[in-house]
């Protein structure tokens, strides 16, 4: 059986495609599937991505969904069904959290709940025997017409997953992009990390791979390829000192290129930033999400005081390590005066780079599920642009103008921050460029 994966690009073509099909096309693979990858344009059209997928010639059709490519993959799998006589499977995040919707789209054949190695290939084995697929119980696949599945436990061993299908993941100048590690053990209300392990009841969907088995994979790649650049996808790689103490001593010496962290302030020392840094760690993202303590901790269950985050950038800069600070607004009980706190604190952080997004409440998450009781969510809040510079919220204290216009002066800030550090010899005509360059980022979203 082959299986097409569909990577749907929205307002931009993004960096590194989805991980989730690139793990299950190697796993499918080693059973003796077949599964290839087409990528999706923001304006190719429809009769295009029709003829590129006639020439692929698969079996069944995959998606890999986010919330913000709900709307647009849904309109492209309709027109798929009108022109090609196909089953299309959709699974990823927004499909695990919102089933009941996507089962009941006229376009969806199956729905992947959770983690889809396994489940994915007995679906494919099923239809390759032509079993009768309606009345086959497959766990995490919801068939058309059927029940809700039961859920499969997740992968119990990490190690035991053939590593990711590069060739999904359209990555280039030699810049990869791995995860060690599935599930976060911080019960943020925003992140769908907690929400997964919520899904599964328990403790065990925070697995690890062993060092060894991270570096392996690096190894392997660098024979086949180049490798220059790691970027490490986990939601918080530093959440175990003792693997990344680990990891710290044998990355210097086996790979020793630079490589790109996320981590959470309250994971970190002095020590353990030290010892990335010496294995070769760039640039460290956090998530600071607001400079008000009372957001943090009543809306967003991250009570953090603000010195904790003064004090870990400090550590991080004097490390020659790189700094980014995530920031969002137009939250639930937020203020103008809380927006104000965050860019007070960004003021203070002095960070290299900082990334800001309006929030937007993603199915599946505790805040989301705060909004709908709350009465904050529009009932057609599907119909809705799930991008990161609009909210669709109805909000207390904050309205749409005041969204835009917080947006905005986060655009400037960042443009502003920018030219000062790396701006001194630009030519008038270069400057230009650069703040036409921030205001398209911005624009996008």
């Amino acid at each position: 059986m082959k299986i097409l994966f569909i990577e749907i690009d929205t307002e931009k073509t993004w960096a590194v495609a989805s991980v989730g099909p690139a793990y299950i096309a190697s796993y499918i693979r080693y059973y003796g599937h077949e599964a290839d990858f087409l990528r999706v344009l923001p304006d190719q059209q429809i009769d295009d991505i029709i003829c590129n997928i006639k020439k692929q010639s698969p079996d069944i059709i995959g998606f890999s969904l986010t919330t913000r490519q709900w709307k647009r993959a849904d309109y492209i799998a309709k027109e798929i069904q009108k022109n090609i006589n196909i089953p299309i499977i959709a699974g990823g995040l927004h499909p695990t959290f919102e089933p009941k919707l996507t089962i009941e789209s006229e376009c969806f054949d199956y729905v992947c709940i959770g983690e889809g190695e396994y489940a994915v290939c007995e679906l494919l084995s099923c239809l390759e025997k032509e079993e009768k697929i309606s009345s086959m119980q497959i766990p995490n696949i919801w068939i058309k017409g059927g029940d809700r599945p039961k859920i499969r436990p997740p992968i119990k061993t990490l190690d035991s997953i053939p590593f990711m299908a590069r060739d999904f993941l359209d990555e280039k100048y030699g810049v990869i992009h791995i995860n060690t590690q599935r599930g976060c053990p911080f019960p943020c209300t925003f992140c769908a990390a907690g929400a997964m392990r919520d899904l599964y009841k328990n403790e065990t969907y925070i697995r690890r791979r062993t060092v060894n088995n991270v570096l392996e994979e690096l190894c392997q790649i660098r024979e086949k390829q180049s490798l220059n650049y790691v970027i490490f996808l986990d939601d918080t790689f530093t959440v175990n000192k003792e693997w990344v103490s680990e990891f710290c001593q044998f990355y210097g010496k086996e790979i020793g290129i630079g490589f790109s962290i996320n981590a959470r302030i309250e994971t970190v020392t002095v020590d353990m930033i030290d010892k990335l840094a010496k294995a070769g760690c760039k640039h460290i993202v956090y998530g600071v999400e607001s400079g008000s303590m009372k957001i943090r901790k009543n809306v967003l269950n991250r009570p953090v005081e603000n010195k904790r985050f003064k004090d870990v950038f400090k550590w991080t800069k004097n490390a020659n390590i790189l700094v980014t600070a995530n920031y969002m607004i137009g939250l639930p009980e937020e203020t103008p005066d809380d927006i104000e706190q965050t860019i007070a604190l960004n003021e203070e952080l002095s960070p290299d780079d900082f990334g800001y997004f309006v929030f937007y409440p993603y199915p599946g998450t505790r805040l989301f599920h705060i909004c709908q009781t709350q009465g904050l969510l529009p009932e057609d809040y599907l119909s809705l642009p799930a991008n990161n510079r609009q909210s669709i919220l109805n909000l207390k204290y904050l309205n749409n103008d005041d969204i835009e216009r917080y947006y905005n002066i986060f655009t400037k800030m960042r443009e502003r921050s920018y030219m000062s550090k790396y701006g001194k010899d630009f030519n008038k005509e270069d400057k230009l460029l650069i703040s036409k360059s921030f205001k398209e980022s911005a624009d996008q979203g």
